[in-house]
């Protein structure tokens, strides 16, 4: 048997170290000159961050030994697996495996201001979309960065931690299709259970203390809070936009703890590391789900581990929570999918079903910019000794914030059709920062800019004050899909995206809206004072369309409206019937016996929300159908 506990926990000087190197290594020959500073400002940031103490204690995994059968193996441990695995072990009769691909967050992840950096380390499994010919143009190759989260947490310990739970019309709306237990009245009270809520803004009664989860609440800005104005004097109230009254704005509610990212790592799993029948194993790679040929029952899975290929056995379930582009990738290596494209790659179909088939994901476009008199903060002005120590004994100041972004807006379209339906359609982000920023050093590499479109489009807007309101289409009727590269489970799918093909042109019109109403905010009272302007710079590929008129935002969304990273619908939930579905109400994977995926993957229609919230709560819900169905609650 193997040893597990902690094979290869990531140090502190190594993971900073990892995060220079990664940044530094996309200069070199590409450099420009004006990124210098900033690149010398920021090693020495992390430098900085290496020689503090770690502001909580890290996770750090009990050895125990790997057995060679359990009653739950539950594939990885991202926003889903983590509360999942908690959930389920709390049953003292169950063994429970957990194996996760990557490895326990490094302290770096618990300064929000930090979060860019982690996606340019190893915590990233830094995807990419396929090449469209009307979106993510000015992306390297026009392949959008679809970044997700590798290790304890998952994509919760990379994100931007927003917390959202999206509208109750969403889910209403999941119901409404034949999936029993998912209205909102059914899964309140599960989005109650996992919170510690310790939001100023907020109603009493959709929020609760006491659960593994912390929510916190941004601290704002001088623009922050005009942004938040400007929506009053349009008419919207300040909301909190986690109660039935979703529309309007209002500060964010963030996945931290004392000023510290939250993940479901650190808020599910640290507490109950030395339940003795939970098993962690971390570098663990899933290749295979384990199908009985006769049966078709699920028996366990195969994993790669210090290079050696191992397998386990699971007497009761096997559950996928690798997240919406991994759990889809394991099915079809499995032999779970449409099996014209199994046969192709030579994998045995058990189960002919749409896996990968719909895909929705969220567009955000990150050149809506405007010049301000307020000064920018560069990082050298928040990590200062004041600063780290404010941090350390309060967990409020700058180093709390979460990159910037610290307000936010749900609105609904002038023209719905549907005056009763309350879900919105676009969300806009105030964030105090823009890709001019920080000289195109992190901004630009996460987003995959060109380095010739960023210096040609931004290079001569540094140095000035600006800020950004990011419009994000809620509700898109695009649908992508993924499909299979290869049997080698090392090749990542392939992810089309299919951004702006919906043929109605609602996804760009949506957008464009959300635009024009970001550029009425501006006129207001609120933001006068602070002479607020539209940066009139022409967007690069667009300069021969009038500006500001709906075909130069059509054009301008196609070159800089990228990925929000998030990915649903890939797995999709449906009854039986439903040719797109692949799981059913309970989260059960059509055709095959013993088999589950609780993670975003199942989410069949897209909600108004940040998926971090939507996937933990997949995670309760589908720990209790498994509870109910054994009998145990």
């Amino acid at each position: 048997m193997e040893q597990v506990g902690t094979f290869w926990t990531v140090g502190w000087i190594t993971i900073v170290c990892a995060a220079i190197c990664a940044i530094a290594s996309t200069f070199g020959h590409n450099n420009t000159n004006s990124s210098e500073p900033y690149q010398k400002q920021l090693q020495s940031i992390l430098k900085l961050v290496e020689e503090l103490p770690p502001p909580n204690s890290p996770i750090e995994i009990p050895p125990k030994i790997i057995d060679k059968k359990y009653d739950f193996i539950i594939v990885g441990a991202g926003s889903a697996g983590a509360v999942v695995a908690n959930r389920l072990s709390e049953i003292g009769s169950w063994k429970i495996l957990l194996l996760e691909a990557g490895y326990p967050e490094n302290n770096l992840a618990q300064y929000p201001v930090l979060a860019p950096v982690l996606q340019l380390t190893d915590y990233n499994w830094d995807f990419t979309a396929e090449p469209q010919n009307n979106a993510c143009l000015a992306v390297e190759t026009r392949r959008c960065a679809w970044p997700r989260g590798r290790g304890l947490g998952g994509s919760s310990a990379i994100n931007y931690m927003v917390y959202t739970r999206g509208n109750p019309e969403d889910y209403n709306q999941w119901a409404a299709q034949g999936n029993p237990g998912w209205s909102y009245e059914d899964i309140l009270p599960y989005f109650l259970k996992s919170e510690n809520a310790h939001i100023p803004i907020s109603e009493p009664n959709y929020h609760r203390t006491g659960g593994y989860q912390s929510i916190e609440q941004t601290s704002t800005s001088a623009l922050a809070n005009a942004f938040i104005q400007a929506g009053q004097e349009l008419g919207y109230q300040i909301t909190d936009y986690n109660s039935p009254q979703q529309i309007g704005f209002s500060p964010i509610q963030i996945t931290t703890s004392f000023g510290r990212r939250a993940s479901t790592a650190t808020s599910f799993l640290q507490p109950i590391l030395n339940r003795e029948n939970l098993h962690i194993v971390t570098g663990a790679r899933v290749t295979r789900v384990l199908i009985d040929s006769n049966t078709n029952r699920t028996y366990g899975v195969e994993y790669i581990r210090n290079d050696k290929k191992s397998s386990v056995n699971a007497s009761k379930e096997v559950i996928l929570s690798a997240g919406a582009l991994q759990s889809p990738h394991l099915l079809m290596l499995s032999g779970v999918g449409r099996k014209e494209q199994l046969e192709k790659h030579g994998i045995k179909t058990f189960s002919d079903l749409p896996v990968g088939e719909t895909l929705y994901d969220h567009v955000a476009f990150y050149s809506l910019l405007f010049n301000s008199n307020v000064s920018e903060t560069s990082l050298s002005d928040l990590f200062t000794e004041d600063e780290i120590q404010k941090w350390y004994k309060t967990g409020q100041g700058p180093l709390s914030s979460i990159s910037g972004n610290e307000a936010l807006a749900f609105i609904k379209r002038s023209n719905s059709s549907n005056l009763n339906d309350t879900s919105p359609d676009f969300e806009l982000i105030l964030t105090t920062g823009t890709l001019m920023s920080d000289n195109g050093t992190i901004g630009r590499r996460i987003l995959k800019i060109t380095e010739e479109y960023y210096r040609e489009m931004y290079e001569t807007l540094q140095g000035k004050s600006s800020f950004t309101i990011i419009p994000i289409l809620l509700h898109p009727k695009s649908v992508g899909y993924m499909k299979l590269k290869s049997a080698d489970p090392y090749d990542d799918p392939l992810f089309y995206a299919n951004y702006f093909t919906d043929p109605d042109n609602h996804d760009i019109g949506v957008l464009i809206e959300a635009i024009r109403f970001a550029l009425r905010l501006i006129e207001t009272e609120a933001f006068k004072k602070y002479d607020v302007k539209l940066i009139s710079k022409p967007m690069l590929g667009c300069e021969h369309l009038k500006h500001n008129s709906d075909d130069y935002w059509k054009c301008a969304l196609q070159f800089l409206a990228i990925s929000s990273y998030h990915p649903i619908a890939t797995c999709k939930m449906g009854p039986v019937g439903d040719p797109t579905a692949v799981v059913n109400n309970e989260l059960k994977v059509y055709g095959i016996d013993n088999l589950r995926v609780i993670d975003a993957s199942v989410i069949p229609l897209h909600v108004a929300a940040h998926t971090n919230g939507p996937a933990i709560l997949i995670g309760e819900v589908g720990s209790d159908m498994i509870k109910k169905e054994r009998g145990v609650l």
